[in-house]
């Protein structure tokens, strides 16, 4: 994977997440702290969702981390991002969230504190997902 710190590179690495959630802000910001190789990081709300192949949906469910190549969404983001660390040990644990039966875990983990952020530690009411339309009917 190429450096994430690349960013005066053409087609460079973006991290995009959910602006108006303050237990993802929270996390983004010390992901950025923690991780030697963080991409730029934009809140959902402030991204041109169409130049990056993203809808509004898709933003509301996940975090992605947007490549030359590819779209990551939810725990493969986080996966890739892990994989793009200088260390062997954080390589390696990138590795296994992409690899079944940790992917499993790992997206089942993830879709669980999704639908839970505003219970969490840092969530607010904003942080709440919304709700399908089949459900408000």
């Amino acid at each position: 994977m190429t450096d994430l710190n690349s960013s005066t590179a053409p087609g460079k690495f973006l991290f995009v997440f959910d602006g108006d959630c303050a237990f993802c802000t929270t996390w983004v910001d010390r992901m950025a702290r923690m991780l030697p190789r963080f991409p730029e990081s934009i809140p959902s709300q402030w991204a041109d969702l169409d130049s990056l192949g993203l809808t509004a949906d898709d933003v509301s469910r996940y975090s992605w981390l947007i490549t030359p190549t590819h779209q990551y969404a939810g725990h493969l983001a986080f996966s890739a991002l892990l994989r793009a660390q200088p260390s062997v040990g954080l390589r390696f644990a990138g590795h296994l969230l992409a690899t079944p039966p940790f992917s499993w875990v790992a997206a089942a983990a993830y879709a669980f504190v999704a639908v839970n952020r505003h219970r969490l530690p840092g969530g607010t009411p904003a942080c709440r997902m919304p709700r399908p339309a089949a459900d408000r009917a």
